[in-house]
């Protein structure tokens, strides 16, 4: 019976070849992005292992008496905005715990660096990067400390003494525990968890329509397939024999695809290792696989495209005889919008009311969110046969009646091939709706304000005494592109801000606002800049009068120095000048560096979200391309009856364009709609912001995928005058 069932799905002529093709590209494009997902979890953990020994400083005390302690201390430095981690070391004695990546310990005056620093070291003036870093290099680290090809990292080696000066500390050991594990306040890596759960979604809204496109592909033909197996029930086959047939033709089809799924997957690797899904790029290898996931994937694949395949044709395991009873389902009934209702409204509900705890927030929020993503699936039928009715009501052409009458009839077979889009548009609208307005309040500021342009180095009360005028080096106002250079004296009053300037000094340097009318004391931040780097758009930020004496503000400990420049040399020369004037404690920054960090990291969360509609559109194109050949293959009598009786060709072929176009048009229309309005009750109830429109450049993503999926299915127009000719009327 096996080899029947192969010789059937094989020589079954160029329909079933058509079948078996389709089915095992929708389950290569499943496969691939599966293994995708699962290797970026697996990369996600290779990269977070990697970060471990940068938490060192962490570290629990060595069980090992013999060791001796090695002085250890890490900062984070920057140029040109991007991160750079400078460790530097010192040993007590000859057994002191040695990093990974490195053959030794270096010494004082030398250096370790990754290849990324390495070489930007080489292209770069020294006055702007390499002067902050004594000594030479004399090597370079290892791949296994790094956490990624463009990781930015130096070990440099000190003298016990100046190390102990500057407050670092000692271990027995290096940290070797992930930073998902860390049970000390590791700093540095990786939420793995977070991480791991933006990922499941990410592949879910993937996966979603390509579950879809395997399951439309699967009823492929459908009718024709019914009666066949309905005509071999009637002779003798078994419900038995009739799903071996089934099962050994989705296997083969599914088998297929599995294999090249792996390819896909491994052919994709250099460049799925490229996009940093955790801010930096992985190496290709961290894209592994384990023997479980390969094995869960080989076997579970296959065994859901059986299971496909039987739902599809459970029909005839009932009864033979049903395949011909063809009656219109039963309506959608209303009661499909409660799930979707009460996730708004329960988003609605906690404006004003956000809980207290991260967990709680985490409940409220995600529940939320989820009631409306299963509200709007269960919900999509009855919107496409409310959305039909109104479309017959108002057709004034029978094309348009002919296609609004067959959706409202079977709104659910019109809506399955674009369901998928709905997790799609849905997950990106939201992400781009949040993402979008929290930059726009709380991101990196723009490159041309002073939040960007100045830099900082704070004196905090608890680094110790703060150092005088004479220290602040006299070369920083001489680097060309310095604009201005400013010292920042403590607020003599506890209560009040950190620092204090006096009236005369901001008015001439304009660029940091100015005081109140008739003040001559104003109290700053230590940065000049504080909040008003997310919305400053002019000069005009009146910072708050203080009532203090102009006289004494010099008499007053310094608590900041500030530089503004021009340019990004200049900024980067300032900084390597301050770096070498105080090199004790934290490094100077600017405020739009702080903010980089979480704005990069929700960008990539942004391009995630791109990913998966640019991804998810043509895939729906392609579930819906194969419904409508399937449909054309099943409608071949009626459609050649019409074309008997004058229908035009091409008024049949604007009844499957708008049998199709329709729930795809709506679909969109609906889930980014419902999509930013959670996003905006999300925000006012978390963040109190208002949502912003997202950029053009969204919408553009949105109307071009669009055009391709509408692309993909005119391309199976052409089929409608090859199977309606009058010979079909007359054999059927």
């Amino acid at each position: 019976m096996i080899r029947f069932a192969v010789r059937l799905s094989v020589a079954g002529g160029r329909e079933a070849a058509t079948r078996l093709v389709v089915i095992a590209a929708a389950v290569a494009l499943g496969v691939g992005m599966l293994l995708a997902t699962v290797a970026g979890m697996n990369a996600v953990g290779a990269q977070n292992q990697r970060n471990a020994w940068l938490n060192t400083a962490v570290a629990p005390a060595s069980s090992d008496p013999s060791v001796d302690p090695l002085w250890w201390l890490i900062r984070e430095d920057y140029y040109h905005g991007t991160s750079i981690g400078r460790v530097e070391v010192a040993a007590t004695g000859p057994d002191a715990p040695l990093p990974p990546g490195i053959p030794r310990l270096p010494g004082p005056g030398e250096y370790y660096v990754s290849p990324a620093l390495g070489e930007l070291l080489r292209a770069t003036p020294a006055a702007e990067l390499g002067d902050r870093f004594p000594g030479h290099e004399v090597g370079t680290i290892g791949r296994e400390a790094l956490p990624s090809p463009e990781s930015l990292l130096i070990v440099i080696g000190r003298p016990p003494a100046d190390l102990e000066h500057l407050g670092a500390r000692q271990v027995t050991q290096i940290m070797t525990t992930s930073p998902d594990g860390c049970a000390n306040g590791c700093y540095v890596g990786i939420n793995g968890d977070g991480m791991a759960l933006v990922l499941s979604v990410v592949a879910a809204a993937l996966l979603f329509p390509v579950l879809i496109f395997i399951g439309t592909a699967t009823r492929l033909a459908a009718t024709r397939r019914e009666q066949r197996f309905a005509a071999m029930r009637l002779v003798g086959a078994t419900p038995r024999q009739i799903s071996l047939i089934s099962a050994v033709e989705s296997t083969l089809a599914a088998v297929a695809g599995t294999a090249a799924g792996f390819g896909l997957f491994f052919a994709f690797r250099p460049g799925l290792a490229a996009i940093p899904f955790t801010g930096e790029p992985f190496f290709a290898a961290d894209l592994s696989l384990t023997i479980v996931d390969v094995l869960l994937v080989a076997l579970g694949i296959p065994v859901g495209a059986v299971v496909a395949s039987w739902l599809a044709l459970r029909r005839v395991q009932i009864s033979p005889l049903g395949v011909s009873r063809r009656v219109t389902p039963k309506p959608p009934r209303a009661w499909r919008l409660v799930p979707l209702v009460a996730g708004l409204a329960e988003l609605t509900y906690f404006i004003g009311r956000r809980p207290a705890t991260t967990n709680g927030q985490l409940t409220a929020y995600l529940s939320g969110f989820l009631l409306i993503l299963v509200g709007l699936v269960l919900a999509g039928p009855w919107l496409t046969m409310i959305a039909a009715r109104l479309l017959a009501g108002r057709a004034s052409r029978p094309a348009t009646l002919i296609a609004a009458r067959r959706l409202s009839d079977n709104p659910q077979a019109g809506f399955r091939s674009v369901s998928g889009l709905i997790v799609a548009l849905f997950v990106t609208s939201v992400a781009t709706g949040t993402i979008t307005t929290y930059i726009a309040n709380r991101g990196e500021p723009r490159t041309d304000s002073v939040a960007a342009t100045s830099l900082s180095k704070i004196f905090w009360p608890e680094d110790g005494p703060a150092p005088t005028p004479d220290q602040i080096p006299a070369g920083l106002a001489a680097i060309p592109g310095v604009r201005s250079v400013t010292v920042v004296h403590r607020n003599p009053d506890p209560d009040g801000w950190h620092g204090i300037i006096t009236c005369a000094e901001l008015d001439r340097l304009a660029a940091y606002g100015s005081c109140p009318a008739g003040a001559k004391v104003a109290t700053v931040t230590p940065d000049l800049v504080g909040l008003r780097a997310f919305d400053l758009t002019d000069d005009t930020y009146v910072w708050e009068a203080v009532d203090v004496d102009p006289a004494q503000v010099d008499r007053q400990p310094i608590v900041s120095v500030v530089v503004d420049t021009t340019s990004r040399s200049a900024f980067e020369r300032a900084r390597t000048m301050l770096i070498d004037a105080f090199p004790k404690d934290r490094f100077p920054t600017s405020t739009a560096e702080w903010e980089s960090s979480s704005a990069r990291l929700l960008r990539q969360f942004q391009q995630l979200a791109n990913v998966v509609m640019l991804a998810s559109l043509p895939i729906a194109g392609c579930s819906l391309a194969v419904s409508v050949a399937g449909g054309l293959s099943d409608r071949r009598r009626p459609f050649s009856m019409l074309r008997l009786t004058g229908v035009q060709l091409r008024t049949l072929r604007r009844v499957v364009a708008l049998e199709t176009a329709a729930p795809l048009l709506i679909v969109a229309a609906v889930a980014i709609g419902i999509g930013f309005l959670a996003a905006h009750l999300f925000l006012r109830a978390q963040l109190g912001y208002t949502l912003l429109a997202p950029k053009p450049s969204f919408y553009l993503m949105v109307v071009g995928g669009l055009a391709v999926s509408l692309g993909i299915v005119a391309s199976t127009l052409p089929l409608l005058r090859r199977i309606t000719g009058p010979e079909t009327a007359r054999n059927e």
